[in-house]
């Protein structure tokens, strides 16, 4: 290895910059763990839910959902602790360590450098003194032959042959001298040498050694370090991953289809059986002037047309004369509300939740209770609080003045008398709605009652939804309405007011409507197969109404109607009678609506 120094000082430096290297590695993966982290929590806060949205949040894959986000916030926590623990236990020694390397392999180079330029130089000075010994030899020599041949010269006087003998023995001298000094330069050359190979540069390599030998070593540590960093959040992170498991098996479709009953049942009782309608003790009297008798069943014939009102298959929107009115349909909805005192508009929602089915009542006054009786709880808490202060106030002066105590225990006093004022307000609500679910549920409030003329009254409308078996339903039906007979109409007979004059009817019909109602002597109803549309509430006819133009039906004074569409400022409202499927329009001055509560 003597003859390697050049080798080893590449390989020494490409041992560090691989280790510099890894560094660069480590922080990058620090980066990524940090962003990952931020990203995860990032995700974690844009699915959070919403305050609106708490309420649909007790459904078990909504909580398991929630539990999941929680468990992934855990999990980038984790990551960047991660990243924390790899750049303090392991990017930062790497950097002081490559740095310790790259000063250390310097040192130990400089020294090969000085020790190799050292011999070097020494050998060169043997070279040299070797060549001045070669040359002052040869000159000897020939200083020697130059005085034999001038001492066997008889011709040559005394003076130059002792000329001869003179340089001989100088020359001879120098020659001495420069053996001399060439065997000191090499006894210094190989003495060096010998330090040099044996000893100096094998100090050197055995330096750069360890150097490299220390490296590797602690690379192997910061690859098992960030190996036991990395695992010592495992555990946690698999704790993540078994409570995400847990939150999945704890979604249960049985108690969630419960809990939306529970949520959305009214608890109105179903409707009772339609008692049977005796047509011949209906006596219907027909004032053909003003007054229009009460509907009798007809005959439905689905491959027939609605006279007068529909032009087969479905209704034509109505948009209004020339369209004017489409924009505000929201804004006329809200004015029929307010002019018809509509619960919900306007007005808020009333203090008693009357407004509401008799169950959801029920559940909204006992959070209402459950409420006044927490904060009850806070404010005697606060009070006792007050109280003992102010005996203490009372028994060492120096800590406070009792009067400052009065006047909050006064504020504490009167918020208690208003919380049980309060309480005792909505327990009463609570226990007029309990009683007026156990008058609704009872077995006289499910049986239809006939009306004056013998024909039975129907709900205005029902929805129902079972749940598995039929354990608990959904149900809700309004109260039951019943159609005022022609008698009784001629006997409130009212002045009627002026009938809406568009151009042209309801419809965008053309000429005088030939349809009238049924039994009345005109021709009767017919209903094609028509999509119905679920009503938005009742009307009660105010005045009888002759329909006059295509597409609006005829009514009579007192007729209850079903509210298919609101007025949208052309003056008629669509209507839907109540014991047939006929649709069309009538004056909206000429009815009273009540919208359901939605």
């Amino acid at each position: 290895m003597q003859d390697q120094f050049d080798n080893l000082s590449v390989h020494t430096q490409k041992g560090i910059d691989f280790l510099e290297r890894y560094g660069h590695f480590i922080r990058d993966r620090c980066a990524i763990e940090e962003e990952y982290a931020t990203k995860l929590r990032n995700l974690v806060k844009r699915y959070q839910p919403k305050k609106k949205d708490e309420e649909d949040y007790q459904y078990s894959p909504c909580k398991a959902f929630r539990k999941e986000l929680n468990e992934v916030n855990d999990q980038a926590g984790q990551r960047e602790v991660i990243a924390e623990n790899l750049q303090a236990n392991v990017l930062r020694e790497l950097g002081l360590l490559v740095k310790e390397f790259k000063d250390d392999r310097k040192k130990y180079l400089q020294e090969g450098v000085r020790l190799r330029t050292s011999l070097a130089s020494q050998i060169g000075t043997l070279e040299r003194a070797r060549k001045a010994y070669e040359k002052a030899f040869r000159e000897s020599e020939r200083a020697s032959e130059n005085y034999q041949k001038a001492d066997a010269d008889l011709d040559l006087s005394r003076a130059e042959v002792e000329k001869q003998r003179m340089n001989m023995n100088l020359k001879t001298q120098q020659s001495e001298e420069a053996k001399t000094e060439y065997a000191k330069q090499l006894q210094t050359t190989n003495d060096m040498q010998n330090m040099h190979y044996n000893s100096s540069m094998p100090e050197v390599f055995a330096n750069l050694q360890e150097l490299d030998e220390k490296r590797i070593k602690n690379m192997r540590n910061y690859m098992l370090k960030s190996v036991e960093i990395e695992r010592a959040v495992a555990p946690i992170i698999a704790q993540c991953l078994d409570g995400i498991e847990k939150a999945a098996h704890e979604i249960n479709e049985k108690e969630d289809t419960l809990l939306v009953i529970e949520r959305y049942k009214s608890g109105f009782q179903p409707p009772g059986d339609f008692p049977f309608e005796d047509l011949s003790a209906a006596k219907m009297q027909i004032d053909g002037n003003s007054k229009l008798s009460q509907p009798v069943m007809q005959p439905i014939h689905n491959h027939l047309t609605v006279k007068g009102t529909m032009s087969g298959g479905k209704m034509k929107k109505r948009v209004g004369i020339f369209n004017i009115f489409s924009s505000n349909k929201k804004l006329i909805e809200v004015c029929i509300a307010l002019k018809n005192n509509v619960p919900g508009y306007g007005d808020g929602q009333k203090e008693d939740y009357s407004d509401l089915p008799p169950n959801q009542r029920k559940k909204r006054l006992q959070q209402r209770i459950d409420e006044i009786q927490a904060k009850i709880q806070q404010e005697s808490a606060a009070h006792d609080g007050l109280t003992k202060m102010k005996g203490v106030y009372e028994q060492n002066p120096a800590l406070g003045d009792p009067l400052t105590i009065e006047s909050q225990l006064t504020q504490s006093t009167n918020k208690l008398e208003k919380l049980a004022a309060d309480l005792a307000k909505y327990q009463g609500y609570l226990d007029e709605a309990i009683k007026a679910g156990v008058n609704l549920s009872s077995p006289s409030q499910l049986q239809r009652k006939p009306t004056t003329n013998g024909s039975a009254t129907r709900p205005l409308s029902s929805r129902r939804s079972s749940h598995s078996g039929g354990e608990e339903s959904l149900s809700r039906s309004a109260s039951d309405s019943s159609v005022s007979n022609a008698t009784a109409n001629q006997a409130n007979k009212k002045s009627a007011p002026s009938t809406p004059q568009p151009t042209h009817g309801p419809e965008s019909g053309l000429g005088t409507s030939r349809t009238s109602l049924p039994g009345s002597g005109g021709e009767e109803y017919y209903v094609d197969e028509v999509d119905a549309q679920p009503p938005l509430g009742t009307c009660k006819a105010l005045y009888p109404f002759d329909a006059t133009s295509e597409g609006s039906i005829p009514m009579y004074d007192g007729e209850e109607l079903y509210m298919i569409e609101l007025d949208q400022g052309d003056g008629w409202t669509r209507v839907r009678r109540i014991s047939q499927p006929i649709e069309g329009f009538v004056p909206t001055s000429y009815i009273e609506c009540h919208l359901y509560n939605t």
